[in-house]
């Protein structure tokens, strides 16, 4: 070999092609057995609808938050207009040194705010002015954070304060300006030429919306509101308190020498209940769209919006949640679509579906009640299954077309009874028609006892409600409904009162003499039986009519969704799953996780009897059972001990070597490591009784 020959390594890129291929969201729709061919079908219909829930989910945000936002603007345009023409009134406001200022009560429901203020943002950039800022508590915990992000935001500049300047010793950008209120009132009179030009008034105000100002340091706000009142000859500023709780909150925060030098006008929104029920009413309650939800899943979003959060948000995402899980866990929720894409999609069902459809608790009844020769039909050819199941579909859709009328019609007859008998709520009403015979129960007889105690105004005036509820219907039944029922309410019209008025008698003219106890009794006997033996008058007969014919909708009409054949592919009834997901218990989970590490994991070595942990499960969960074997003060060396013995066993070693147990470096960081793992969760903390013992802060142990 030649000396003079040289050797190279050379490294060779692998090709582009091989790269791991990343798979699609609709990919997951695909159950991962070749006979099933609908995942990417079913993805779009989930995508299409949801698409269209969060579009009118926007709308209805916007439609109900309008009043308050034109509210708003008016009050800014207001005040900016004020400051221009220098009336006596904002002259006044000079004298007294007092800056405009809106607070906005929105309620508990804090992660709707988000939605709140940025359509106040857009609003104001589009009509009244380009110098609006928004300011969190989280990111102004002093009052150089919240000066430098009100400059930054507003300016669109870096902007230095002056202490880290000089800590950090680094030359800053030449872009960057000082933080300061006169840089910005500099700056304003250079800009405002502009804005002009732009279509914005001549002098636009600087409005600064602090979105969550009971979180707020209060010296922070306080120091804020004075600086910048020194200026407000200068800088047209309007603030916007964004308020969860009370207004009384501002005069908590700021003292009477800052509130006072604030012009605060106060301005509520709606309730998060009433944005509820809209949404509730325009998203659940309508036939419009095909998915739907049992009463355990919809009582279970309605909790977790009444007991945690008020977020009509998060109630939202709630429903989105229950639509994927609908769509990726039943694979006949192809068939859950508009009737013309619904009919196509069923006549494509494979030999898989159909048994599938076949297997469905509701088609198995429905299969029991058919003939013979019609059930071998349904159990042998699945052309004749596809067409039932359009016929199916079909009676499905008209079911949701009369389901929904009525519902509205019996909470509008009830909704303002004493008590509520069947809830003051229509999802409550709902949530009772889903599960069960509404009619069976005692609070309906008890709603339609009161009812037939109704005068003869109130019973017209609710049944012409009733009448306009069921005009937009299309179907035939609801059609006759609405003719019989205008019927009912001619007849009353023409009804002459003077007949009821004449029959009754007075039968407690006697009861005005003086007479004795016996007598007495004797009396009101007799009028007890005279008023059963009584005959009804014709307004009596007339009402008792009416209501047995709306009795006799409620019974046709709102029959649980269950008995309908093929509930199932627009019905989502996992309730467990969707509490597990929303409703979360970190406590019992992690608890969970380190006991059962095999739940999470899924890995077969960790299975072992209950009570038990595998000595081949995370360090941390070793540690976390051995844990749970002392009492309140646990000593950390024979902790430790009792850890290297494990993890020995674990490693395979002999139990009669020298080392089995012994604990090497490796073995005591992995223990310390885990101790202090448990800490951060909370479960031990150290102690000053025994400087070598941590205390048990669980229940329990010996």
């Amino acid at each position: 070999m030649n000396q003079n020959s040289t050797t190279g390594c050379f490294v060779f890129k692998p090709s582009s092609k091989k790269r791991k291929r990343t798979v699609g969201i609709d990919e997951y729709f695909v159950d991962g057995n070749d006979d099933c061919g609908n995942g990417r079908e079913r993805f779009n219909i989930c995508q299409k609808l949801w698409e269209k829930i969060k579009m009118d989910t926007e709308i209805l945000q916007d439609e109900l938050n309008e009043k308050i936002l034109e509210s708003l603007l008016d009050f800014i345009k207001k005040c900016t207009l004020s400051f221009q023409s220098r009336t006596d009134d904002w002259a006044s406001r000079m004298r007294a040194s007092e800056i405009p200022t809106a607070a906005l009560v929105l309620g508990v429901n804090v992660p709707d705010h988000d939605m709140t203020f940025q359509s106040l943002s857009d609003l104001l950039k589009n009509s009244v002015t380009p110098f609006s800022v928004s300011v969190q508590a989280k990111e102004c915990t002093a009052l150089k954070n919240l000066m430098q992000r009100v400059l930054e935001r507003l300016m669109g500049v870096g902007v230095s304060v002056e202490e880290d300047e000089e800590d950090s010793g680094i030359h800053l950008p030449q872009k960057r300006v000082s933080c300061s209120i006169s840089v910005l009132c500099q700056w304003y009179k250079t800009v405002t030429k502009t804005c002009s030009e732009n279509g914005f008034l001549q002098s636009p105000p600087i409005v600064v919306i602090f979105k969550d100002f009971e979180a707020f340091n209060p010296r922070v706000l306080q120091d804020f509101i004075l600086i910048c009142n020194r200026y407000i000859h200068e800088l047209p500023l309007i603030f916007v308190f964004g308020i969860a709780t009370s207004p009384s909150t501002v005069q908590h925060i700021l003292p009477h020498s800052v509130s006072s030098l604030l012009c605060i006008e106060l301005f509520q929104s709606l309730s998060c209940t009433q944005h509820l029920a809209t949404v509730i009413d325009k998203l659940i309650l309508t036939s419009q769209f095909p998915f739907k939800l049992t009463g355990k899943v919809l009582q279970v979003l309605v909790s977790i919006f009444l007991y945690h959060d008020f977020s009509v948000r998060n109630f939202v995402k709630g429903l989105q949640l229950a639509l994927l899980e609908h769509f990726h866990s039943q694979p006949l929720s192809v068939l859950c679509c508009k009737k013309q894409e619904a009919r196509h999609n069923a006549q494509k069902l494979s030999h898989k579906d159909v048994e599938m459809v076949r297997q469905l608790p509701s088609f198995m009844r429905y299969v029991e009640t058919q003939e013979p020769q019609e059930q071998v039909q349904l159990l042998t050819s699945d052309d004749h299954v596809k067409e039932v199941c359009q016929m199916l579909l079909k009676g499905l859709r008209k079911y949701h077309k009369n389901y929904y009328p009525i519902l509205r019609c019996l909470h509008s007859l009830t909704a303002s009874l004493p008590k509520y008998p069947l809830g003051k709520q229509i999802r409550e009403l709902h949530i009772s028609c889903l599960e069960k015979n509404v009619w069976e129960t005692n609070e309906y007889e008890s709603a339609m006892q009161l009812l037939r105690l109704l005068a003869k105004d109130e019973l017209v005036a609710a049944l012409r409600k009733c009448a306009d509820i069921l005009k937009p219907g299309k179907t035939k039944k609801m059609k006759s409904a609405l003719q019989q029922l205008e019927d009912y309410i001619i007849r009353f019209e023409q009804l002459d009162e003077t007949l009821s008025g004449e029959e009754i008698t007075s039968p407690g003219k006697d009861l005005q003499k003086k007479t004795d106890l016996f007598q007495l009794q004797k009396t009101l006997l007799e009028m007890k039986g005279s008023r059963r033996t009584k005959k009804m008058s014709p307004f009596e007969i007339l009402r008792n009519e009416t209501l047995d014919f709306i009795d006799g909708l409620v019974r046709s009409h709102l029959t649980p969704p269950e008995l309908q054949p093929l509930n199932e592919v627009c019905y989502y009834s996992s309730s467990g799953v969707l509490r597990r997901h929303l409703n979360a218990t970190p406590r019992t989970s992690i608890q969970t996780a380190l006991s059962h590490p095999f739940y999470f994991l899924q890995n077969e070595n960790l299975k072992t009897d209950a009570g038990t942990v595998s000595s081949a499960a995370p360090d941390i969960c070793i540690v976390y059972k051995l844990h749970l074997e002392c009492g309140r003060l646990i000593n950390l060396y024979d902790w430790l001990e009792a850890y290297a013995t494990v993890v020995s066993a674990a490693e395979g070693k002999d139990p009669d070597a020298e080392d089995y147990g012994k604990v090497d470096e490796l073995k005591h960081a992995r223990f310390i490591q885990s101790v202090s793992e448990l800490e951060f969760l909370g479960f031990v903390k150290s102690t000053k009784q025994k400087t070598d013992h941590v205390a048990r802060l669980t229940w329990g142990g010996c």
